[in-house]
C-alpha cells in the first residue's frame, strides 16, 4: 500500500515543490512521473502477489481491504502519471510548432 500511496502522491509532490521553491520549474516535476508509474506498477503486483496469502493469513482482519484500497492507488498513481506524460508531449508539440 505504501508504494501505491507514493506513486499517487509523487507528481502532485513534485508539483508542489517546484511551486514552492525558486530553483525548481514545473517542467523539472517531469521527473516524477516515472517513479510515479514505476512505483503504481509494483504496487499493483504487490497486491497482486498479496492476495492469495491474505485469503490464507489476514481475510477477516480486513486485508482485502487493503488490497483493494491499493489497488485503488495504484489505479489513480497510474491515471495521473499516463495524463501527466500527455501533457507534457502536448506541450513538447506546441513549443515545436511555435518553432517551426
Amino acid at each position: 500500500m505504501l508504494a501505491a500511496l507514493l506513486g499517487a502522491v509523487a507528481i502532485p509532490g513534485a508539483i508542489l515543490v517546484s511551486r514552492q521553491t525558486k530553483q525548481l520549474h514545473l517542467l523539472d516535476a517531469v521527473w516524477s512521473i516515472p517513479a510515479a508509474m514505476a512505483l503504481s506498477l509494483v504496487a499493483l503486483f504487490l497486491a497482486r502477489g498479496a492476495r492469495g496469502q491474505i485469503r490464507r493469513t489476514l481475510e477477516r482482519a480486513g486485508g482485502a481491504g487493503r488490497i483493494r484500497a491499493t489497488r485503488w492507488l495504484a489505479g489513480a498513481g497510474i491515471c495521473l502519471a499516463l495524463s501527466a506524460s500527455i501533457s507534457v508531449g502536448f506541450y513538447e508539440v506546441l513549443l515545436y510548432l511555435e518553432k517551426r
